[in-house]
């Protein structure tokens, strides 16, 4: 294997570290600090393939590598997140706050399909484990930044972080197809114009963070979540050329 190999696939293993250290502060109650390591990994993540496309250091090893650690920084990282807040916010630690935990089985099935799927080689399809871990992660952190929110009250609820799990959970393994936020040269139009859509969207979240001096994680929670809902509502109405 050629130095250039290690370049990317060391860039791979800071994802699977960031995951790591995020899961042991998670143990120490340190939500916020294991969402800024669940955004580190991102960043990794991201880096780890445009280093490969541009040093052409594809290779088996780096793919296995990718996904293993994308199962812990964004499947099991993720779960931890989710057990350890319903925990908190409940009070309990009753057989309901281990649902979850579905999160890192419906990750590991996601990253799998991914794999074998020819057809998510520009786009998506479901719910990418990104997404779904930052969706959780954001919402953990907001929730530890600012326990009177409304998010902080429905996570006192025994269903709310249960249901979101599932959905996210179903999320991740439908046939729901879901445009990559990666700017390619060769994208299609209707992609393109769904990019710009979401980065007013994105804008338009930010901006009300702002106006309305909430937490910043809130924007990356809403983002997403608008992401999501945007995607699901392409899935449903027919798009023309």
């Amino acid at each position: 294997m050629s130095l250039k190999n290690h370049i990317a696939d060391s860039i791979t293993s800071m994802n699977l570290l960031s995951g790591a250290l995020g899961v042991i502060f998670t143990f120490n109650g340190r939500l916020d600090i294991a969402f800024l390591l669940m955004l580190a990994a991102a960043v990794f993540d991201f880096f780890d393939g445009m280093v490969a496309r541009m040093l052409n250091a594809h290779s088996n090893i780096g793919k296995d590598l990718d996904s293993l650690s994308d199962m812990v920084s964004f499947g099991v990282l993720p779960s931890m997140m989710m057990y350890t807040l319903m925990c908190d916010q409940t009070g309990s630690n009753a057989i309901w706050c281990f649902i979850p935990l579905v999160i890192a089985i419906f990750s590991g099935l996601r990253l799998a399909k991914f794999n074998v799927d020819t057809r998510q080689t520009t786009n998506f399809i479901g719910l990418a484990t990104p997404a779904s871990a930052m969706i959780c992660g954001s919402l953990a952190y907001f929730v530890t930044a600012d326990s009177g929110s409304f998010l902080a009250g429905w996570c006192q609820n025994y269903w709310f972080i249960p249901v979101l799990a599932i959905i996210l959970s179903a999320l991740m393994v439908s046939e729901i197809p879901m445009f990559s936020l990666k700017i390619k040269k060769d994208g299609d139009s209707i992609t393109k114009m769904k990019r710009i859509a979401f980065l007013t969207i994105a804008l338009l979240c930010l901006v009300v963070v702002i106006v309305a001096s909430l937490n910043w994680s809130m924007t990356v929670f809403l983002t997403l979540v608008f992401y999501v809902l945007m995607n699901i509502v392409f899935a449903f109405v027919p798009s023309k050329e």
